[in-house]
């Protein structure tokens, strides 16, 4: 995976995973903005299927609330089929897969 640079897992349980964006020169920033660095949201799925083991075959719902900017911590909470992504407390993105 491509992307196994750009964050370490730093808890994980059943539900829950905190992840610490670690690579800030990462290509995957450069993505939107050039000048202004931002996670695509794209990448909170593949860190959802990479640190829960799911297969995501169909999107259901995907709500993005906030911007995530490189060195963030993200806490990612599943509850069954639904998952919401927290940065310093708040909600930056919410999925249904």
């Amino acid at each position: 995976m491509i992307y196994n640079s750009l964050y370490e897992v730093k808890e994980k349980s059943e539900n829950s995973a905190t992840v610490v964006l670690t690579n800030k020169n990462h290509p995957v920033f450069k993505a939107h903005f050039p000048v202004k660095p931002v996670l695509p949201g794209f990448i909170h799925f593949e860190i959802i299927a990479d640190v829960f083991g799911v297969e995501i075959t169909k999107i259901k719902k995907a709500k993005f609330t906030k911007v995530v900017l490189p060195k963030e911590t993200l806490v990612y909470e599943k509850n069954n089929n639904k998952y919401k992504i927290f940065s310093q407390g708040e909600q930056v993105a919410s999925f249904v897969l």
